[in-house]
């Protein structure tokens, strides 16, 4: 059941003493990022809200990469609830899996320095992937697999019902277009899964934030970003190619985004072609004289 309470997020809420969360003592004063702020904040409280994520009590293990995304993530999730409008206990986890140079010190201090609850987990994947796969492979699809098990693990031994990663409004949109395009299937990444197992519920808060929103938080937050090839591997062709598609069309026709985004809860199971989704079997009435039945077409 969806338990978040109501409040206005146009303007900041202060503690008893008038402060904030430490993470935001030194943000830019300005218009801009004032803007930025509660466009991230609504966003994420929609999506929050629309997939029912909250159980009031809940614990969430929040994935950090030390990418944009992820602080992003654990940011806005952190205002949320110091304003009072997420009433769940957070834990924020980096899994460091042995990548070459990672350095391991960044995320603790960060996360030391701002009081924010953490757990370090060190998994040697890396091994893991480059024994498995040639050289030159792109190894990010399976190091994905098994960081997700170990975060699954994770999420269990710490009591946690969710694990909430930081994927996005393109995040979504590439995945959708990859599945179009190569693997002959609509889907995307849904907002909100029930992991294989049934114990552990998948999160995107973040689904309907715009990733160029991401960029500018991060910076103007400036959050201690952890490259993420330090492995010397990165995101295949094929995701690469649909984000290069999807900004040019956004250059040509501005909201297209928006508007793709839309379409992915705005779907007509009969005017596809899924036989298990649609009866078409069961369409053996007649048609009345003159009707379109072109319509919604």
């Amino acid at each position: 059941m969806n338990m978040l309470p109501n409040a206005d997020l146009l303007e900041p809420v202060a503690d008893a003493e008038g402060g904030f969360h430490p993470l935001f003592a030194d943000v830019p004063s300005s218009v801009e990022f004032n803007k930025l702020r509660k466009r991230l904040l609504r966003l994420t409280r929609q999506a929050i809200e629309d997939f029912a994520m909250v159980r009031l009590g809940d614990r969430w293990l929040v994935a950090l990469s030390g990418g944009k995304d992820s602080y992003g993530l654990l940011a806005v999730l952190l205002d949320l609830k110091w304003r009072g409008l997420l009433p769940v206990e957070l834990l924020a986890c980096n899994l460091d899996q042995g990548q070459p140079n990672f350095p391991k010190h960044i995320l603790p201090d960060y996360l030391d320095a701002h009081g924010i609850s953490h757990r370090i987990e060190y998994q040697d994947t890396y091994s893991v992937v480059t024994d498995k796969l040639p050289q030159g492979s792109t190894y990010c699809s399976l190091c994905s697999r098994l960081r997700r098990g170990h975060l699954y693990r994770i999420a269990r031994e710490e009591g946690c019902s969710a694990l909430v990663l930081g994927h996005h409004r393109e995040d979504i949109l590439e995945t959708f277009f990859m599945n179009l395009f190569h693997g002959g299937r609509l889907a995307a990444m849904p907002a909100k899964l029930l992991n294989d197992d049934g114990d552990v519920m998948v999160l995107r808060p973040l689904s309907y934030c715009a990733e160029a929103d991401l960029e500018k938080f991060a910076a103007a937050m400036k959050f201690p970003i952890i490259p993420c090839d330090l492995c010397g591997s990165q995101e295949g062709l094929q995701r690469n190619a649909m984000k290069a598609m999807l900004d040019d069309l956004e250059k040509r026709m501005p909201g297209r985004k928006d508007t793709m985004l839309r379409a992915l809860s705005n779907t007509r199971p009969s005017h596809l072609l899924d036989r298990k989704l649609f009866d078409f079997t069961a369409l053996n009435g007649s048609l009345t004289a003159g009707q379109d039945v072109s319509d919604d077409i």
